[in-house]
């Protein structure tokens, strides 16, 4: 049978912390004594008791049974500590509507842009990304106030046809929409929503400060269930075929 370093482990563990062994047997809800029997090695620790040690460290049991933490090459517990903030994810400056406005003049400002406030998305993995928070209706489905989380594109050379963007520019300010490069109109981007009620529209490419590639979508849930009538309905097809004519006329 192999050796278990789980005894000379917790001892390592609680020292790591700075308890007595009379506050650690109170963490782990067994008696001082017993406690003491386990770090010097006289019983070996029960699974109930590795278990909560294993969760309160997040230390896994084949880690206390079989390795010896104390011999492992620096300090494991702050190792561990920087294996977590390594897999946190990505710290995503957040762009709400009240900073919009600052955010253009402020947007290459590094101690701008350190006073906004931030958060983490572990799934998004490495990259520069960015979160804005949008209003009105002129990218539904997506509802005012939803939160895009975009990753920074450097050019327009970059742009792909027809994805949805985060595009800061001069004289639309901070906008989400549909972008398709215009190949008719020389160094113009045209901008679309997902609502075809409202028309698409062209931005200089100078006139662009930033854009940001939509990754994710945040958005509250709501239990309301929309409504549509035959006339809504009827007059969201129109426009859309109309906004698909005029983008065919644009790109020929």
């Amino acid at each position: 049978m192999s050796q278990s370093f789980a005894g000379k482990n917790l001892k390592f563990l609680r020292k790591q912390q700075k308890l007595t062994q009379e506050e650690f047997a109170m963490k782990l809800n067994i008696k001082r004594s017993l406690l003491g029997a386990y770090e010097e090695e006289r019983a070996e620790p029960r699974i109930d008791v590795l278990e909560l040690v294993s969760d309160q460290f997040g230390i896994s049991l084949d880690e206390l049974l079989r390795k010896d933490l104390g011999e492992m090459s620096g300090s494991y517990l702050v190792r561990r500590r920087e294996q977590k903030m390594a897999s946190a994810g990505t710290q995503i400056q957040f762009v709400p509507v009240k900073a919009a406005a600052g955010y253009l003049t402020g947007y290459a400002d590094q101690e701008f842009i350190d006073e906004l406030n931030t958060f983490t998305l572990p799934m998004l993995g490495a990259g520069h990304f960015r979160a804005f928070e949008i209003v009105g209706d002129s990218m539904l489905p997506t509802p005012s106030g939803s939160i895009i989380v975009g990753e920074k594109v450097e050019g327009a050379d970059q742009i792909r046809d027809n994805q949805a963007y985060i595009v800061v520019s001069k004289s639309e300010g901070i906008v989400y929409k549909r972008v398709v490069r215009n190949q008719r109109v020389g160094k113009k981007l045209t901008l679309v929503s997902d609502n075809p009620v409202f028309q698409p529209y062209t931005v200089a490419a100078e006139d662009i400060l930033e854009l940001w590639q939509a990754q994710m979508v945040i958005t509250k849930v709501s239990n309301a269930h929309p409504t549509w009538d035959m006339h809504q309905l009827a007059s969201l097809v129109g426009n859309l075929q109309e906004q698909v004519s005029t983008l065919k006329k644009q790109m020929n």
